[in-house]
């Protein structure tokens, strides 16, 4: 029985990454009206390579990523509404975001 190249993509292990600068855009701010708190949750998912809601394209993707220093994207759901959280291919940055403000 052969796998396909996708399937073989998946079972690549993510490793640990370095976030960089935690940054929180004006729309999630004052949706939370300042309480960050609630992202705790999301973030430390995303840390740990639960890529969340992501498509399966995506999360093979973000395995990828952590390998080769790239983009990595995550899609949660906060209060009913999804929140992205987005390291930049450097680590410098992690920003978490609504979709409609990417």
């Amino acid at each position: 029985m052969t796998t396909s190249s996708q399937d073989e993509l998946l079972d690549i292990i993510p490793i640990p990454f370095k976030h960089g600068v935690l940054v929180v855009t004006r729309g999630v701010d004052a949706f939370l009206d300042g309480n960050h708190v609630a992202l705790i949750p999301l973030i430390n998912r995303h840390m740990n390579c639960d890529w969340g809601d992501c498509p399966k394209e995506d999360a093979i993707s973000n395995n990828w990523a952590t390998h080769k220093g790239e983009r990595i994207i995550s899609s949660y759901k906060l209060n009913s509404e999804k929140i992205w959280i987005i390291t930049e291919w450097d680590r410098s940055a992690t920003t978490i975001l609504f979709p409609s403000e990417y």
